[in-house]
């Protein structure tokens, strides 16, 4: 295989990492490594929510609707993703949390990729 090249499945390749694709918590030796971003294929059941807040993000973050019903939590503010394409950008500084209102299926992108905001996994 060519060093140079990748190619996965995102739907088998994201339970590995918590949905993660590409960035810093891949083995550096991956292409898939990358500290510039990262980029997710999350899938959340109906109900799901973040267990807790994001507060002093670093990062900016992209995040498009692939399927489903999503809303993104700001102070203040909620965002509802509900169509096909619909998507969100925040930047850094901005505190934020989601539940997904449905079955759904995103692709996020956050720039840039930094260790620190991962939970640890529920027992």
């Amino acid at each position: 295989m060519d060093d140079n090249v990748y190619t996965g499945n995102a739907g088998a390749d994201s339970p590995l990492d918590r949905g993660w694709l590409l960035g810093h918590f891949k083995d550096a030796g991956d292409l898939r490594h990358s500290e510039a971003l990262e980029i997710k294929w999350g899938v959340h059941p109906r109900g799901e929510k973040r267990r807790q807040w994001v507060r002093g993000e670093e990062r900016t973050t992209f995040q498009v609707l692939v399927s489903g019903r999503f809303r993104v939590e700001f102070p203040g503010r909620s965002v509802v993703l509900a169509r096909q394409g619909d998507y969100v950008v925040w930047g850094r500084g901005v505190d934020h949390s989601w539940v997904a209102e449905e079955d759904s299926t995103l692709l996020t992108v956050r720039w840039p990729s930094v260790p620190g905001y991962a939970l640890p996994q529920q027992e």
